[in-house]
């Protein structure tokens, strides 16, 4: 793997252990980094090659018949010219950072509808092969170039009111009580069809 490197858990979720030092451009930085996290987060890494762009996410429900919500988008507005564009934990949970900063996740802006359909295409094959059932969220990297990087699947995304999966799937048209209520309906199909 070429340089920078990005230093993640390879178990926690919500950004925990991701700050800006967690992007790394030379072996003293990456031991640096993963001493670092070993102390402070105790699990295993993962080291992923870090890709300077936009940050996409596209929501999915389903089992056999997937249904996908609008490409979102997470905008850091006020961010330093020389800061690179991660969701860090300050950046998901910090209100204050997130209003400093001009945190914002929403629709993503400006997409050639080819990449849109990229995006679906490559979202539906992806929860498949990793065998996803009920909803999920998978979270893409759009280099300066345009093309797109797969960064994660999140099989259970925060769908709580007002977050970025229950907004992409109002965007849809679909309202916070029928959105609970679909994928508790996904999940209890699912459950009476095992055997």
């Amino acid at each position: 793997m070429e340089y920078p490197l990005i230093v993640k858990s390879l178990m926690e979720e919500a950004s925990l252990g991701i700050a800006e030092a967690s992007i790394v451009n030379s072996d003293e930085k990456l031991a640096e980094r993963v001493d670092f996290m070993h102390a402070q987060v105790g699990t295993p890494l993962i080291l992923e090659q870090y890709v300077e762009g936009r940050e996409l996410y596209v929501g999915v429900m389903g089992n056999a018949r997937l249904q996908t919500l609008p490409v979102w988008e997470l905008e850091i507005r006020n961010r330093r010219a020389d800061a690179p564009m991660i969701a860090t934990r300050r950046a998901k949970w910090d209100l204050k950072f997130q209003e400093l900063r001009g945190v914002a996740i929403g629709r993503a802006k400006d997409l050639p509808p080819e990449l849109e359909r990229l995006l679906v295409k490559t979202t539906k094959r992806l929860y498949r092969l990793l065998q996803l059932s009920g909803y999920a969220r998978v979270d893409f990297r759009l280099d300066v170039q345009g093309r797109p990087y797969f960064l994660e699947a999140n099989p259970n995304p925060d769908i709580g009111y007002g977050e970025e999966f229950a907004e992409a799937a109002e965007a849809a048209g679909i309202e916070y009580g029928p959105l609970l209520d679909s994928i508790l309906a996904i999940g209890l199909r699912k459950r009476l069809r095992a055997p």
